[in-house]
C-alpha cells in the first residue's frame, strides 16, 4: 500500500531556505529498483563510507519493513526503515535512520522521524517503539520523546544506545 506525503517546510534553522519534501512509504515489494538502488546508496554513503564502518547493510530485514523516504527534486535527502515487532526488538522499531549530507541542517531529520513514529503506527499499531541510536545522537532522539534503556554498546565498531519512545 503506497502512501504519498507532501510536507512544506517554510523555514530551515538559520539558512532561511523554504524546503518542501516529498514523503513515500513503501513496502519492499513496492520499491522499484531506482528507489531501492537510492536507499542502498545512501546507506552506504554514509553509514560504510561517511563513517567508515564496513558492516553488512543486507541484513535480510528489508524485505519484511517499510521504507519512509524524504526526496527532493528526485533526490533521497532522508530515509528510515519501520520494522515491524519481533524482528529486531520486541517493540516495533525504526532503523537504519539516515540524512543525506546535502540535507544536513534542514530539518529533514525531524521530520523523518516525526513521520517515521506516525507510520509505526498506522502500520503496526499503537505500542512503544524501540530504536538501537548511535549515541552521539542521543539528545535528538530525547527531544521525540526516546528515552535510554541500558548502557552505551558498541555494534559495528560505533556507539550506541537502546531507546524506547513509550
Amino acid at each position: 500500500m503506497l502512501h504519498v506525503f507532501i510536507i512544506p517546510i517554510f523555514y530551515i534553522h538559520s539558512k532561511n531556505i523554504v524546503m518542501e519534501f516529498i514523503t513515500l512509504v513503501k513496502s519492499f515489494e513496492e520499491l522499484s529498483p531506482t528507489e531501492l538502488y537510492k536507499i542502498l546508496r545512501l546507506r552506504n554513503e554514509v553509514f560504510v563510507v561517511e563513517q567508515s564502518c564496513p558492516y553488512q547493510d543486507a541484513d535480510n530485514k528489508d524485505p519484511k519493513c517499510y521504507h519512509l523516504m524524504l526526496l527532493k527534486d528526485d533526490g533521497l535527502m532522508a530515509y528510515a526503515r519501520l520494522v515491524p515487532p519481533g524482528l529486531s526488538f520486541p517493540q516495533m522499531s525504526i532503523g537504519r535512520v539516515i540524512t543525506s549530507p546535502k540535507a544536513r541542517g534542514t530539518g529533514a531529520g525531524r521530520i523523518l522521524m516525526n513521520t517515521a513514529i506516525e507510520q509505526c503506527h498506522q502500520f503496526f499499531g499503537e505500542g512503544p517503539i524501540q530504536i538501537g541510536a548511535q549515541a552521539y545522537l542521543l539528545k535528538f532522539y530525547s527531544s521525540l520523546g526516546f528515552k535510554e534503556v541500558g548502557e552505551i554498546y558498541d555494534e559495528d565498531g560505533i556507539p550506541h544506545i537502546d531507546m524506547i519512545r513509550a
